[in-house]
């Protein structure tokens, strides 16, 4: 990692404590082109917009998805403080970011946690036949 990707990954960590500081989850985010320039920053906002979905990463993914040609998306690096959660992966490649720099790893975050969410118990897969009908030949 170089020193400017250092410094855009610190910015991505300071974004983090303006959201903290405002009464979010301290979470924050960039998106950089090649050059490192910055084109969007965003931190979390789940509290004070009252949206659970309101991740700087999903957030960012949404506005390059809609603001990028998928070229250009393909070119930029997200810094973040911490490392995407499965809704905001999801969000990242779909939207088709090149690349993700993160400070924390979930497993370090976990131990910083003071309490875990509790695991949404989940059943399936059932009525394949019928719902693989609207999916078939989408994905070619």
């Amino acid at each position: 990692m170089t020193h400017h990707e250092e410094d855009l990954l610190r910015r991505a960590i300071g974004l983090a404590g303006q959201a903290r500081a405002a009464g979010n989850p301290p979470f924050g985010s960039l998106l950089a082109s090649p050059d490192g320039t910055v084109l969007a920053e965003d931190r979390n906002t789940t509290i004070t917009d009252a949206d659970i979905t309101a991740h700087p990463e999903l957030k960012l993914a949404r506005w390059a998805a809609r603001e990028l040609d998928p070229a250009a998306a393909a070119t930029t690096t997200m810094y973040t403080s911490c490392q995407p959660c499965t809704m905001c992966t999801g969000a990242i490649e779909r939207s088709g970011l090149g690349r993700v720099v993160f400070a924390l790893s979930n497993e370090q975050l976990a131990k910083l946690r003071s309490a875990s969410l509790p695991p949404v118990r989940q059943e399936g897969p059932a009525l394949f036949d019928e719902a693989r009908i609207p999916v078939e030949g989408y994905f070619r």
